[in-house]
């Protein structure tokens, strides 16, 4: 084989998947499309593949939504990571759905804290401080609540 960085279009599908499979967790939506753009021959043999990842609980899209929940959900609201999650083809269960719900507020405090600090007086500043919260997925009522500091027992 070559050096670390040749391409993968040399190594056999299953290597490839594996190879891929070893850097991060993918949906099969995602890794079905990576095998397709690499060139794999037909969609008889690569579902099969999958399929045996999914067996040997190398490819899960339940172990997806969590890594890729627990990476973006400091910086992130709701909207934003379920829209990524759809990108790659699954959606959150409705409990973890339920437990983003939850702690939207907190996480959008803490966003908007360590960005800001504080409170903007005007509400040119104001406006900026809802559209960056807004730009990152979280709800309108949420930037409302964080932007205006109305936060009361909700936080907690």
């Amino acid at each position: 084989m070559g050096p670390p960085d040749a391409p993968t279009r040399s190594l056999p599908l299953k290597a490839r998947a594996l190879r891929w499979l070893s850097q991060r967790e993918h949906s099969r939506h995602e890794l079905r499309a990576k095998l397709l753009h690499a060139g794999a021959a037909d969609d008889a043999q690569l579902d099969g593949l999958l399929d045996q990842l999914a067996a040997q609980g190398l490819l899960s899209d339940a172990r997806f939504v969590e890594s890729r929940v627990h990476a973006r959900q400091g910086r992130f609201g709701n909207r934003r990571i379920e829209q990524e999650l759809r990108r790659h083809g699954v959606l959150p269960d409705p409990e973890l759905r339920q437990r983003l719900r939850a702690t939207e507020l907190a996480r959008a405090q803490e966003v908007w804290r360590k960005k800001f600090g504080h409170a903007m007086a005007d509400a040119a500043g104001r406006a900026r401080q809802a559209r960056f919260l807004a730009a990152r997925g979280f709800s309108a009522e949420v930037v409302r609540k964080v932007v205006a500091g109305d936060i009361g027992d909700e936080a907690a």
